[in-house]
């Protein structure tokens, strides 16, 4: 059976997960839906997509679609995936599922009420190098001590991956602290149970925090210190160094360091180096064999909990 899916969001992450599902047998792409017809038209003419359209309702109401991927903007989030699964569709949300705590546990809710394939886009439990790393831990072979994470971007404007202006506002609490939040708790295998946080200056034309330190520790003692900027000029993107009783590894995106800065083969962690690829593969699965995936919204609430006490405490 084809696992017919709508695809909302047609910019730099909607094109991501195009190229991923084209390397996944019997999945098909059957609508895009886009903020400018014209652009979305453009895309799905690409990718041989039929159906186009500027409102996530007009793809949901098309009977012939399984499932949902949404790559909207954050604050778009939580409300679409509770129209997917309203609607009768399987749903995977970018991260972060929300931007307000209730709206995340709402979608939880909805989730159990359906029972419908519910997941959100954690693309660090995925990653080949985090893969790795994890199945030590579940062997027993490595137990994480701390993680010292660094995500740097240069942001200074509201400029998309793909140097195009944003509909919206991107946020370093709500969207790139919860990679780390979630791969943390998951990685540890603990939950997490004290949480800090201080934030630089706020944008004056952006509004937010351009910069931020977090300090986690999970109840079985491991502790992760997080440093997120948009201020930073290079280098940039996400790197990883995990400390643990039996070894140190960095992760840099899909390669993987050991503590004296020699690469480890993680080509054969899973059918694809794309973390992309193997969430959207994880999605799909779980849709066919009608269970929970990883990643799945009940999984990653607790990092939204997380999340909304590191902000009352920003709020203080």
């Amino acid at each position: 059976m084809t696992i017919k899916v709508a695809l909302a969001g047609a910019g730099a992450f909607g094109i991501k997960h195009l190229d991923a599902i084209r390397n996944i047998a019997d999945v098909e792409v059957i609508s895009l839906v886009g903020r400018e017809q014209a652009k979305t038209q453009e895309v799905a003419d690409q990718y041989g997509i039929a159906h186009v359209a500027t409102e996530l309702a007009d793809s949901l109401r098309i009977a012939e679609v399984d499932a949902v991927i949404l790559c909207t903007p954050t604050q778009m989030h939580a409300a679409q995936a509770l129209a997917c699964l309203d609607a009768g569709k399987h749903v995977q949300v970018e991260i972060p599922l929300c931007d307000r705590l209730a709206d995340g546990e709402a979608v939880a809710r909805r989730q159990r009420e359906t029972g419908l394939v519910a997941m959100c886009g954690h693309t660090r439990r995925f990653n080949p190098s985090h893969q790795w790393v994890h199945r030590r831990i579940t062997a027993g072979e490595l137990a994480i001590q701390q993680m010292d994470v660094q995500t740097y971007f240069f942001r200074r404007s509201n400029m998309n991956a793909l140097g195009q202006p944003r509909s919206w506002t991107d946020h370093l609490l709500w969207h790139h602290a919860a990679h780390t939040v979630d791969l943390f708790a998951w990685q540890a295998g603990s939950p997490v149970v004290q949480a800090n946080a201080i934030q630089g200056p706020i944008h004056p034309q952006l509004k937010i925090a351009m910069d931020m330190s977090i300090q986690l520790k999970a109840a079985n003692g491991a502790i992760c210190t997080l440093s997120l900027s948009f201020n930073n000029d290079g280098p940039l993107g996400s790197f990883f160094r995990y400390i643990g009783d039996t070894g140190t590894y960095l992760a840099r995106y899909d390669d993987l360091f050991d503590g004296r800065d020699e690469k480890i083969d993680v080509s054969r962690v899973d059918v694809s180096m794309n973390g992309i690829e193997l969430q959207d593969r994880e999605f799909f699965a779980a849709i066919r064999e009608r269970r929970e995936p990883n990643a799945s919204v009940a999984q990653v609430l607790p990092c939204y909990q997380v999340l909304h006490r590191l902000e009352l405490q920003l709020q203080g």
